[in-house]
C-alpha cells in the first residue's frame, strides 16, 4: 500500500517535471508525518468522546479500557506513520539507520501492547479499591499486591518476546536464568527473604496500609505507609519514617490495634475507710451509670466491685469498654466517666482517698512538742506564783508600816492629852 501511494505521488510529480528527487522525497515524508499528526489528533478526540459517552453507563470497565487505550492508540498511529515515512526515506536512501525499520516497528508494537496492559491494570486497581465505584471495595494491600504481580508478569513476558524478536533463543535464556538464579539465590538470600516476607504479608494480611501496628519484640510502632517487596515503611508517632525489612515480620509478633473492636477503661478508685457505710450504694450507682452511658458497650464485660482493703483506701475496680476505638474520642469518654464517678462519690458525702497514716502511741509516751508545751505552761505557772508571793510580801510590808504609823499617831495623841491635863 505504501509503495503504491509513493509511486503514485512520485509519478504525479515526475509527470509535471517538478522539483528534484530529493525535494520530492522530502514532500512525501512531510505529507506522511502531517497526515500522521492529523490522524492521531482525530483518534484522540474520538476516544475522548467515547469516554464521555460511556461514563454515563453502569459498566465501569469500558471507561477503564477507553482511558487506558487512549494514549497507546495515539502512540500506535505515530509509530505506524513514522514507519511509513522512514520506509519512503529508505527507498531513496542508502543510510544504514533505515535498515532497522522492521525491528523498530516490532519493538514499538510490543511496547505499545505492554503500555496498554499496564495502564489497564492501573485503571482496574483504581476501580477495585474505590468506595465511590464499588459497593464493597477490595482491600488496598491485596489489590496492590495483585497489580504489582501482574505488572511483573507482563514486563517479563514482554522482555522474553522482545528477545525472541531480536534473534535470541528463549530456551537458552531460560537455561541461563536457571543457573544464574541459583547463584543469585546464594548471593542475595537476604533479598529473597525480604521478598518472600513481603509475599507473606500480602497473603496473610496481618496489617494493611493505614493500620497502626506495633511489635512487643522490637521497638516498632506507628502507622503503615507503604508495603513494598523488600521494605515496609512505617511512620512513627513522632513523624519519623521507619523502614523495616519484610523478613523481620516472619520472626516477630505484630499487634494491630487498628483492628480492635473496643477500647478498655480499667481503673481502681479508692474511697476513705470512714466511708465504708456508703460503699454498697456508691458501687451500685457507678454500675448503673455505666450501664446507661451512651458511649459504653454493655455487650462487653462490665465490672464494678469493691475489691480490696488497701493501706489507706477501700478500692473499687471499674472495668468496661467503650464503643469508639478512636484515640481522641476514647479519652473524652474516659474523662466523662471519671467525672461522673467523682460526682457519685461526693453525692454520698464520701471522698476519694489519698495516702494517709495514723500513728498510735503507748501510755506515758509524749511527743517532744507536747513536752515543750507543758514546760511552757509550768514555767508560766511558777512565774505567776513568784509574782503572787512578791505581791503578798508587799502587802504585809504595807500593813506593817500602817500599823507603826497608827501606833505613833496614838502615842502622839496620848501625849497631847496628858499635856492638856497638866495645863488644866
Amino acid at each position: 500500500m505504501i509503495e503504491k501511494a509513493t509511486a503514485m505521488i512520485n509519478g504525479w510529480i515526475q509527470s509535471f517535471d517538478l522539483l528534484s528527487q530529493g525535494w520530492r522525497v522530502g514532500i512525501v515524508v512531510f505529507a506522511l508525518v502531517f497526515g500522521t499528526a492529523t490522524v492521531a489528533y482525530i483518534a484522540s478526540h474520538i476516544i475522548g468522546a467515547l469516554e464521555r459517552k460511556f461514563s454515563s453507563t453502569r459498566n465501569l470497565w469500558d471507561d477503564a479500557f477507553l482511558h487506558a487505550a487512549r494514549k497507546p492508540v495515539v502512540g500506535f498511529v505515530w509509530l505506524q506513520g513514522v514507519y511509513w515515512a522512514a520506509e519512503v526515506a529508505h527507498k531513496y536512501s542508502e543510510a544504514e539507520i533505515f535498515k532497522a525499520n522492521e525491528t523498530v516497528l516490532e519493538m514499538g508494537f510490543i511496547w505499545i501492547f505492554v503500555w496498554t496492559l499496564l495502564r489497564l491494570i492501573k485503571e482496574g486497581e483504581k476501580i477495585l479499591i474505590s468506595p465511590m465505584k464499588m459497593k464493597n471495595p477490595m482491600d488496598y494491600t491485596t489489590v496492590n499486591a495483585v497489580s504489582k504481580l501482574s505488572r511483573a508478569v507482563v514486563i517479563i513476558t514482554a522482555v522474553l518476546i522482545a528477545m525472541q524478536s531480536l534473534g535470541y533463543s528463549i530456551s537458552g535464556v531460560l537455561a541461563f536464568g536457571g543457573v544464574g538464579g541459583i547463584a543469585v539465590g546464594f548471593a542475595a538470600k537476604d533479598l529473597l527473604a525480604n521478598f518472600f516476607g513481603g509475599l507473606m504479608i500480602y497473603l496473610d494480611k496481618p496489617f494493611a496500609v493505614g493500620d497502626w501496628v506495633r511489635s512487643p519484640d522490637r521497638n516498632i510502632e506507628g502507622t503503615v505507609e507503604h508495603i513494598g517487596w523488600r521494605l515496609t515503611t512505617i511512620r512513627t508517632f513522632d513523624q519519623r519514617p521507619l523502614y523495616v525489612p519484610n523478613a523481620a515480620f516472619t520472626s516477630i509478633a505484630v499487634e494491630n490495634p487498628s483492628r480492635m473492636r473496643n477500647r478498655r477503661i480499667s481503673e481502681t478508685i479508692g474511697i476513705r475507710y470512714c466511708d465504708v457505710s456508703q460503699m454498697a450504694e456508691v458501687v451500685a450507682d457507678i454500675r448503673s451509670m455505666l450501664e446507661n452511658h451512651e458511649e459504653i458497650d454493655t455487650d462487653q464485660t462490665l465490672i464494678v466491685n469493691f475489691v480490696a482493703f488497701n493501706a489507706s483506701s477501700l478500692d473499687i475496680m471499674v472495668y468496661t469498654f467503650t464503643k469508639t476505638t478512636q484515640w481522641v474520642k476514647f479519652h473524652e469518654v474516659k474523662q466523662d466517666v471519671l467525672l461522673k464517678i467523682s460526682e457519685i462519690i461526693e453525692g454520698y458525702g464520701a471522698e476519694v482517698a489519698f495516702p494517709t497514716r495514723t500513728l498510735h502511741l503507748p501510755e506515758g509516751v509524749r511527743l517532744a512538742s507536747d513536752a515543750s508545751k507543758e514546760g511552757k505552761r509550768k514555767g508560766q505557772s511558777d512565774a505567776d506564783a513568784v509574782e503572787g508571793d512578791e505581791d503578798r510580801a508587799d502587802d504585809d510590808q504595807n500593813r506593817s508600816s500602817g500599823s507603826k504609823t497608827r501606833s505613833s499617831a496614838q502615842a502622839t495623841h496620848k501625849g497631847d492629852v496628858e499635856e492638856t491635863g497638866d495645863a488644866e
